[in-house]
This record gives C-alpha cells, sequence and structure tokens, in this order.
C-alpha cells in the first residue's frame, strides 16, 4: 500500500501560516513524507482544477492512486495522525454517525 500526502498552500494564506508547523510534526511521528505544493491561483489553474481545491491549506491522503482522506483549512495534528495510523491499518475512514 503507497500513501501518498499532498499539502496544498499559497502565500498570504493565515492558515497555511498555522498548519505549516504542524507538517513536520507529522512527518516525524507517522514516518511519513508530505509533498509541500505551493499554489498560485493565477498560475496553477489546472492544479488546481485536478485535484478539486477550493480552500487552502488543504491535504489529500492518496492511497494506491486514490484520494482517501481530505482535509480542507487548518487540521491539527493529532487529526492527521489518526488518518494516517488508519490508513497504515488498512482501516480506511471511520463510520460517520
Amino acid at each position: 500500500m503507497a500513501l501518498r500526502i499532498l499539502y496544498f498552500s499559497q502565500d498570504g494564506c493565515m492558515a497555511c501560516e498555522e498548519q505549516e508547523p504542524i507538517i513536520p510534526e507529522v512527518e516525524k511521528d507517522c514516518n511519513v513524507k508530505v509533498e509541500r505544493i505551493s499554489i498560485n491561483p493565477k498560475l496553477s489553474r489546472e492544479l488546481i482544477r485536478e485535484h478539486r481545491l477550493s480552500v487552502t491549506p488543504t491535504i489529500i491522503l492518496i492511497r494506491d492512486g486514490v484520494e482517501v482522506e481530505r482535509f480542507e483549512g487548518l487540521v491539527y495534528r493529532e487529526q492527521m495522525d489518526e488518518a494516517i495510523r488508519r490508513l497504515e491499518q488498512g482501516l480506511g475512514r471511520p463510520a460517520e454517525d
């Protein structure tokens, strides 16, 4: 199972600035590599369309080429850790209430 984590941010985004120090903590805690992608709304239209981005930060977890989890807006370390560990165990998303 190949897990890929994409982190989309943009300059001037206050939530992205809050998200930035959380990413290295997640990488260390979960022993993963997060791909950082800086978005420029004027120049990155195809990338925005391809990943259906509507807000930054957006973090997308992809397993075997399929999006399995998406976080839009600021996400805390504990939430990301939980999602990554769940996916590494092959459990997928939790059941919704």
